[in-house]
């Protein structure tokens, strides 16, 4: 967004998600309060930072419950670090003793499952959320968890290409749309990328740093992109009779989860 010149448009569309719980003990700054003297949540896994492992890549999602509590069935949710569903579905945890589903004794009331990483899951941090079913089959969030996955590859640096702003040379009477658009890639892969931006510089070469965001997410409506997942990030802004008149100049930027940036595309814009 650049104040009193380029202005961004409101494309760009925010859920914002607002929870507010109550720990259940001090000592579980992860545990929600159940509001039910059925059950009581005494710790979840994982945890901590996880590196992948060419043996064995399961981890364990896990919840135990005090003794004596009553559960009809308990399952999870796990996110990646960009906040997508990982499994695209809700994960059972099963106390039932069988190891394929990482759990060591039946009854006990540790209720857990596996999921699988893989090689080209991206580095980051990992949330899971934990429901229960009680005995009265009411479904309640009681538990939240992160941990960090590290995948054990050489982390290298995104790069950026084929940078394009249409029109980039215009006469501005009244309110118009400029489409910015730029291709990146990661070794790493597409999911390492964290951001793609641009600053933009004033005619007199000063500028407000702040970065616009490009979305690679198929809302052609909203950001101009045509095909989600395709590495072709876009954004929509308009610029308008009351922006300076003379040469902007976009710089366009790439950065990864690991933190490191791209390659930097100038690109000039002159608004008359």
């Amino acid at each position: 967004m650049i104040k009193k010149y380029v202005k961004t448009s409101i494309y760009l569309s925010l859920a914002i998600f607002s929870f507010s719980f109550i720990s259940c003990e001090k000592k579980f700054d992860n545990v929600i309060d159940t509001e039910s003297s059925n059950y009581q949540v005494k710790s979840v896994i994982p945890k901590d930072s996880i590196l992948f492992n060419y043996q064995d890549s399961s981890i364990i999602i896990s919840i135990e419950f005090q003794q004596g509590s009553k559960i009809f069935d308990v399952n999870a949710e796990i996110f990646d670090p960009v906040g997508k569903n990982f499994l695209s579905r809700k994960l059972t945890l099963y106390d039932n003793g069988k190891s394929e589903n990482g759990d060591l004794i039946a009854g006990d009331n540790i209720y857990s499952n596996k999921i699988l990483m893989k090689r080209n899951d991206p580095n980051g941090k990992y949330s899971v959320k934990y429901f229960v079913n009680d005995n009265l089959f009411k479904n309640k969030l009681v538990a939240l968890s992160t941990f960090k996955f590290i995948n054990g590859e050489l982390n290298l640096a995104p790069v950026i290409s084929n940078a394009l702003i249409d029109p980039d040379t215009l006469i501005v009477t009244s309110t118009t749309i400029i489409q910015t658009s730029v291709k990146a890639s990661d070794p790493n892969g597409l999911n390492d990328i964290k951001e793609v931006y641009f600053v933009v510089y004033r005619p007199d070469g000063t500028t407000n740093n702040i970065k616009t965001q490009l979305f690679d997410d198929g809302n052609i409506s909203l950001n101009g992109d045509i095909t989600a997942g395709d590495g072709i990030f876009s954004r929509k802004i308009q610029v308008d009779q009351n922006n300076a008149k003379g040469t902007y100049r976009f710089e366009f930027k790439a950065l990864d989860r690991g933190g490191l940036s791209s390659n930097i595309i100038n690109y000039l814009v002159l608004i008359q």
